[in-house]
């Protein structure tokens, strides 16, 4: 009988590429956010991950590959951060003060998670590739807030005239407007009360 190493199981060689894919997704997320987009260099993030290029290609084959990778990682921690703050049984209105709430952390404790999602959300106005990736992911959370919207109509949180689908871009815009004021988050905190009073029922 013979016995495999657990250093050398499949168990574990799933967690040593997960962990590795990882360290890729917060390198390249780094690099973005000093750099642009326009700044990726596969070179300067195996070199950030410690790895060489042939490495960092056996995980990421191509920048399409590591787009996919960076807004899965992106899109896990923003699902993640939501299940801090369970939605279930709450009204409408308490439902959109979590998303403000959600939106407000991760500005003062992890800004380069928004600063990153911005960037490729810029680069997929011109990249089919890169917005391919992206709009789903846009289109969940335009979803998630209108659906927020829709129940507040319904339950007389929100008025009754509100169309979720257009106060969903509403509440959208001026959130990530007032996140460019990174130098004042009390700012945010003004512009999710305005949000709040032009949607509450009078």
């Amino acid at each position: 009988m013979t016995f495999e190493d657990p250093k050398n199981s499949p168990e574990q060689r799933r967690c040593d590429t997960d962990e590795r894919r990882a360290q890729i997704a917060l390198a390249a997320r780094g690099l973005i956010v000093e750099r642009g987009f326009e700044g990726l260099r596969m070179r300067d993030i195996a070199e950030r991950v410690g790895i060489n290029v042939a490495t960092l290609h056996y995980h990421v084959p191509s920048k399409e590959a590591l787009v996919e990778l960076l807004a899965k990682s992106l899109r896990d921690e923003f699902i993640a951060q939501q299940e801090q703050r369970p939605r279930s049984g709450l009204c409408a209105l308490e439902q959109l003060r979590h998303e403000f709430a959600d939106f407000r952390e991760t500005e003062v404790e992890n800004p380069a998670r928004h600063k990153a999602m911005a960037e490729l959300a810029e680069r997929a106005e011109r990249d089919e590739k890169v917005a391919a990736v992206i709009r789903p992911m846009q289109a969940y959370w335009h979803g998630q807030l209108a659906g927020i919207l829709a129940t507040g109509r319904e339950d007389g949180s929100f008025r009754a005239d509100i169309d979720p689908q257009a106060a969903a871009s509403m509440v959208i815009g001026a959130m990530i407007s007032a996140r460019k004021r990174d130098d004042d988050i009390e700012f945010f905190d003004r512009v999710a009360a305005e949000i709040e009073r032009s949607l509450v029922t009078r």
